[in-house]
């Protein structure tokens, strides 16, 4: 039972990453490229530590997989975030089928605190 629980979690996991990598190749700009490989590839590296853990049933394997899930939900949409708004300042073009941009292109300036 355990192998089908944790075969079921690698195969999800297997399966975002490669939504993520056919994300790669058919998404048209920059933006949308980040946007779906960063959600997918992020899930599915947490599913796949999720049947890792749930496979070995080890605390030293637990907790260590933990700290990968979490580091990971913290930081890639964080960098997605921040290399996303560094190419929109430096000119990447967007598609040109997206209808809003909230974004102005000149960066805001920052007022100075009281």
């Amino acid at each position: 039972m355990i192998d089908l629980i944790s075969g079921i979690f690698l195969l999800m996991g297997s399966l975002f990453i490669l939504l993520s990598a056919v994300g790669i190749l058919k998404m048209p700009d920059l933006y949308t490229r980040m946007s779906a490989t960063t959600k997918a590839s992020t899930l599915g590296i947490g599913l796949v530590l999720a049947g890792t853990v749930v496979y070995w049933q080890d605390f030293g394997i637990a907790s260590r997989a933990v700290a990968i899930i979490l580091f990971l939900f913290l930081t890639a949409p964080v960098a997605a975030h921040i290399i996303g708004r560094a190419a929109y300042f430096g000119g990447v073009p967007l598609w040109e089928k997206t209808h809003i941009n909230e974004l102005p292109r000149n960066a805001p300036e920052e007022e100075p605190p009281d």
